[in-house]
C-alpha cells in the first residue's frame, strides 16, 4: 500500500538537466517569475521601481503577462479583481517604501473581501534590514509592520534560497480559506544579484482544507431539521467556495428562504421563489431574519452592513459557518463551525431531513412586496430607472465592479447580479476607486465578456490614470461615471445630520470626462437617464475600452437603522 507521505516528486530529464546545468545570466529576480510559473501563475500586477527591478528585469526571460497600472493601489484593485474572478492567487509586483505602502488601502480590501492576492515587495539592501537609519532610498524601519496588520501572512526573505519556499508559503496562504492578500518582500540586493541555483520547476503549495468538524455538522443539520421558521444568510463565503449550487440544493431541501449579503451577491438566484435578494438595509428584512427560529449564516461575519448596521437581533439559534476565526461569532453567539463554505453547506446536505414548509414562497413574496412598497414611497423612480437600464445593458454573465458611490449602494440591495461571481465592489473596506482598475483586472482575467465599471465622479479622480492602462493593453471594460458635481453621498449624509453640507468639502471640480476619455484615444459620451440603455448597451458591445458619463443627481432611499 502507498501512502501519501510516501509519494516523492521525481524530476523528469528536462528537470534534472535544467538544475545541474542553468542558464547563464539569471539574478535572484528569475528566481522570483520562476516560482511564480511553478505555481501556476500566468498573469503578474504591478509597478517598477529602482529596488524591484530585478524582478522587472526578469520578466523579460519569463512567460509571465505582465501588466502595469500607473499607480500601485490601482495595480492591487486589479489583482484583487484578477484573484476573485479567477480564484488563483493574483501576483502584485512592487518596489519598496512609498510604492509599497501606496498599495495598502487595495490590500486592505482584498483581505476585507477576502480575494487571493500575492503581494512581492523589494526591500533595501540586505545590510540595511534590523531597523537601523542606514539613510537608503525608501527606507523604513520596519516595512513588513505596515502590512501585519493588513494580510494574512508575512513573509521577509534574506537570501536566495529562501525565495521559492517564501513565496510557496505566501502562496499556500493565500488560497487556504478564508482567501486572503499576502505580503513577501526581498532585499534589492538579493534581487539583483546573480545565481547559480537551479532553475525553479514544479512548486508543491497545495492549499490546505478547512474542513468542518462532523459533530458540529450533526447538530446543525438536526437543528435545521426540526425548524419551524428556517431562514439562511449567505455572504461572500459561498461565492469564493463556488457553492452557490449546493446552497441552492439545501435551502430547496429545508424550504429555507435566502438572503444574500452584499459581498454575496449571486450567491442565490435572484428570482427563485424562496429568493429575499440582498435587501438586508430594511427593517422588513431584518425583522424577517429576527423572526427565524434557527438562521444559518454561511460564509458571513454577519457586520455593520449584513446586520444593517448593527441593528439585527436574532431570537432564535444561529447556525454560523465561517473560514475566518476572527469573524466566527463576533458579533452573536452561535453554533459556530469553522470551515469553508463549501465543505460545510456539503455535509449540511448530506445530513439534513427534507421539510415541508409550503408558506415559504408566500412569506418571501410578501416581504418582498412590503419592501417595495416602501421604496415606492419614497419619489425615487430616476434611480430606480436607471438601475434598471445598466441591468439590462449589461450581457447576461458579463461581470460588473462598482466603486462606493450611490448608484451602487442601491446596486448593493436593489441588483440582480445574474449569477454568482458577477457582482463586486468595495464594500469589503470601503475605499474609493475601487471600481475602474478593479475592471481592469477582470478583462485581464477574462478577455471574452465585456466587464462593467461603474464609478461616481469623485471616485473616477482616484483612478482616471488607468484610462492609459486601458488604452495601452485594449482592455474589453466600459466605464459609466455617474457625475453628480461632487461627492454625492457625504452631501446626503451631512445634509442630513446637520442641516446643510460644507460646500468646499464635498463639491468638486471635475475636468470633461469625455474629452479627457478622448484624450487617452478611449472612446466616450455623454448621455442621459432616458438613452442611458442604449448606449451603454452599444458600449459594451464594442471591443476595447469606452467611458460613458452620465450626469444626474441620484438620493438613496431612506434608511431604518436610525430609529
Amino acid at each position: 500500500m502507498t501512502h501519501d507521505h510516501d509519494l516523492v516528486l521525481r524530476p523528469t530529464a528536462a528537470q534534472t538537466e535544467a538544475a545541474l546545468n542553468p542558464p547563464p545570466g539569471r539574478i535572484g529576480g528569475d528566481l522570483v517569475v520562476e516560482t511564480l510559473a511553478g505555481l501556476g501563475a500566468t498573469t503578474v500586477f504591478g509597478l517598477p521601481g529602482q529596488h524591484a527591478l530585478g524582478m522587472f528585469d526578469a520578466l523579460r526571460r519569463s512567460d509571465l503577462r505582465y501588466v502595469g497600472l500607473r499607480v500601485e493601489n490601482n495595480a492591487g484593485f486589479a489583482a484583487d479583481a484578477y484573484g476573485r474572478i479567477t480564484g488563483e492567487a493574483a501576483p502584485l509586483l512592487l518596489s519598496t517604501g512609498p510604492g509599497a505602502l501606496t498599495s495598502l488601502a487595495a490590500l486592505q480590501e482584498a483581505a476585507a473581501a477576502s480575494a487571493p492576492v500575492l503581494a512581492i515587495s523589494s526591500q533595501i539592501p540586505t545590510a540595511g534590514l534590523g531597523g537601523g537609519r542606514h539613510g537608503y532610498l525608501h527606507e523604513l524601519p520596519d516595512q513588513a509592520a505596515s502590512f501585519r496588520g493588513v494580510v494574512k501572512s508575512v513573509h521577509t526573505v534574506r537570501t536566495q534560497s529562501q525565495i521559492p519556499s517564501a513565496i510557496a508559503a505566501a502562496w499556500q496562504s493565500a488560497l487556504t480559506a478564508p482567501h486572503g492578500p499576502v505580503w513577501v518582500e526581498i532585499p534589492q540586493d538579493v534581487l539583483l544579484a546573480g545565481t547559480t541555483l537551479p532553475v525553479v520547476t514544479a512548486v508543491d503549495a497545495t492549499p490546505e482544507d478547512l474542513v468542518p468538524r462532523p459533530e458540529l455538522t450533526a447538530v446543525a443539520a438536526d437543528l435545521l431539521s426540526k425548524a419551524s421558521r428556517p431562514a439562511i444568510i449567505a455572504g461572500g463565503g459561498v461565492v469564493r467556495a463556488d457553492a452557490s449550487g449546493k446552497l441552492r440544493l439545501l435551502a430547496e431541501k429545508l424550504n429555507a428562504p435566502v438572503v444574500t449579503t452584499f459581498g454575496g451577491k449571486g450567491a442565490f438566484p435572484w428570482e427563485h421563489p424562496l429568493s429575499l435578494r440582498s435587501w438586508l438595509e430594511d427593517r422588513h428584512t431584518t425583522d424577517f431574519l429576527e423572526d427565524a427560529d434557527v438562521l444559518l449564516v454561511v460564509g458571513s461575519g454577519l457586520g455593520e452592513l449584513s446586520s444593517n448596521y448593527h441593528t439585527f437581533k436574532p431570537r432564535g439559534r444561529v447556525v454560523q459557518i465561517e473560514a475566518d476565526l476572527g469573524k466566527l461569532e463576533a458579533n452573536h453567539p452561535a453554533l459556530g463551525i469553522h470551515a469553508d463554505a463549501g465543505l460545510a453547506l456539503q455535509a449540511l446536505l448530506e445530513t439534513v431531513c427534507e421539510r415541508e414548509d409550503r408558506t415559504a414562497p408566500e412569506r418571501v413574496r410578501a416581504l418582498l412586496e412590503r419592501v417595495a412598497d416602501r421604496i415606492a414611497s419614497q419619489d425615487l423612480t430616476l434611480e430606480q430607472e436607471v438601475l434598471a437600464s445598466v441591468r439590462r445593458a449589461l450581457p447576461s454573465g458579463s461581470p460588473s465592479f462598482w466603486d462606493m458611490t450611490i448608484l451602487a449602494y442601491w446596486a448593493w440591495s436593489a441588483f440582480d447580479p445574474g449569477g454568482a461571481n458577477t457582482m463586486h465592489s468595495a464594500q469589503g473596506a470601503g475605499g474609493l476607486g475601487y471600481g475602474f482598475p478593479a475592471a481592469l483586472g477582470a478583462a485581464v482575467a477574462d478577455p471574452t465578456r465585456p466587464v462593467l465599471a461603474v464609478s461616481g465622479d469623485g471616485g473616477a479622480l482616484y483612478s482616471i490614470a488607468e484610462l492609459a492602462t486601458a488604452r495601452q493593453y485594449d482592455l474589453n471594460v466600459t466605464w459609466l461615471i455617474v457625475d453628480d458635481g461632487g461627492y454625492g453621498i457625504l452631501r446626503e449624509y451631512m445634509t442630513d445630520a446637520f442641516g446643510e453640507a460644507t460646500a468646499t468639502a464635498t463639491e468638486l471640480t471635475r475636468p470633461d470626462y469625455v474629452a479627457l476619455a478622448e484624450a487617452f484615444g478611449v472612446p466616450a459620451l455623454r448621455t442621459t437617464p432616458e438613452s442611458l440603455e442604449e448606449d451603454l448597451a452599444k458600449s459594451l458591445a464594442a471591443h476595447g475600452p469606452s467611458v460613458v458619463v452620465l450626469p444626474a443627481v441620484l438620493r438613496m432611499f431612506a434608511p431604518t437603522h436610525l430609529g
